[in-house]
């Protein structure tokens, strides 16, 4: 079988280059954990990068898709209310087992229950699907907007309400430094930077993905010098896996029901189900490294099976609907 087949066989189960290089960071972090000074550098370079790359997000944000997308409330509010409000509940819900797995693991999932929705992967499920991308443009970057100041809040209250420490308010403002006020900066740079990243969208692309590797590279060095593999067994990682993959399902299965109950029209409805049930890896994993300074691989865990289930899960459901689409 050429290769070309065999990444074609598996594009059709959400598994890309990406993905692929995801699994190979972590084996490297695995085999190779960068230590001492070189792991200092390394988390500076991580710093500015993660500055950069939200810089570039603000640039390539469009204004003019939101207040397009706004004029479907009904959607936006939806979507919301699923990523901040019943994610939240049931995270702490889900929290409860994972804590009986090990701690830093249960506050990875709350972690899950506070993050926005994704950006890229929920509007491209929506083009396939045959759903409203003007809708998901507009519910996936409302929702990442918000999320720069609702996401530690809410960490913050689950975390507290679950008996665990919160970060503190200078975690806050980090936050702001590094994610928040180079998107606001990349959002007044727009009109000059747009035709650039626009005629060089693969330089964006690799800078995108490349940081999220770097932060997942740096994230499991620490805790692999710190034990984690040894702290995890395969049994605690299939009941991880367990679980994450029902905490997925019954949202997903509430997005189905809630679209049927209110009689959404269907292509609200597929915007709705890919923004309101899938969570930002590109998001979540910087703003992991400023919350939390303790146990940060075992934290994000949860969080990478999420992401890697929701693509997979999606890219079928939408490969399916796409082939039922005339």
């Amino acid at each position: 079988m050429r290769l070309s087949s065999i990444e074609a066989a598996l594009r059709r189960f959400g598994i890309d280059r990406y993905l692929i290089c995801l699994f190979l960071t972590l084996v490297v972090a695995t085999l190779l954990p960068v230590r001492g000074e070189a792991a200092s550098m390394l988390s500076q370079v991580t710093f500015w990068a993660v500055a950069v790359l939200f810089f570039l997000y603000g640039a390539k944000l469009s204004t003019e898709s939101i207040w397009q997308g706004l004029r479907n409330p009904r959607l936006q509010i939806g979507t919301l209310l699923t990523t901040f409000v019943l994610f939240p509940i049931l995270a702490l819900g889900f929290s409860i087992p994972a804590k009986e797995l090990a701690a830093p693991l249960a506050i990875g999932i709350l972690y899950i229950g506070s993050l926005p929705s994704t950006v890229q992967s929920s509007i491209a499920f929506t083009s396939i699907s045959g759903g409203n991308v003007a809708g998901a443009i507009c519910a996936a970057s409302i929702s990442n907007l918000a999320g720069v100041v609702l996401s530690p809040l809410l960490i913050s209250l689950l975390l507290t309400t679950s008996g665990e420490t919160p970060p503190g308010l200078e975690a806050v403002w980090k936050i702001c430094q590094q994610i928040l006020l180079p998107f606001i900066a990349g959002q007044l740079c727009r009109r000059w930077l747009l035709p650039t990243l626009n005629a060089q969208k693969w330089i964006v692309n690799i800078f995108d993905r490349g940081t999220i590797l770097l932060i997942v590279y740096s994230a499991f060095s620490a805790g692999v010098v710190a034990g984690i593999w040894q702290t995890l067994g395969v049994d605690v990682l299939v009941l991880l896996f367990a679980l994450v993959a029902a905490f997925l399902a019954l949202v997903m299965g509430i997005m189905v029901a809630a679209a049927r109950l209110s009689r959404m029209p269907w292509e609200d409805a597929l915007a709705l189900f890919y923004c309101g049930s899938t969570k930002s890896l590109a998001t979540g994993l910087p703003m992991a490294g400023i919350l939390f300074h303790q146990d940060l691989a075992l934290i994000v865990l949860p969080l990478m099976l999420f992401h890697l289930m929701q693509l997979v899960v999606c890219a079928v459901i939408s490969a399916r609907i796409a082939g039922r689409v005339p």
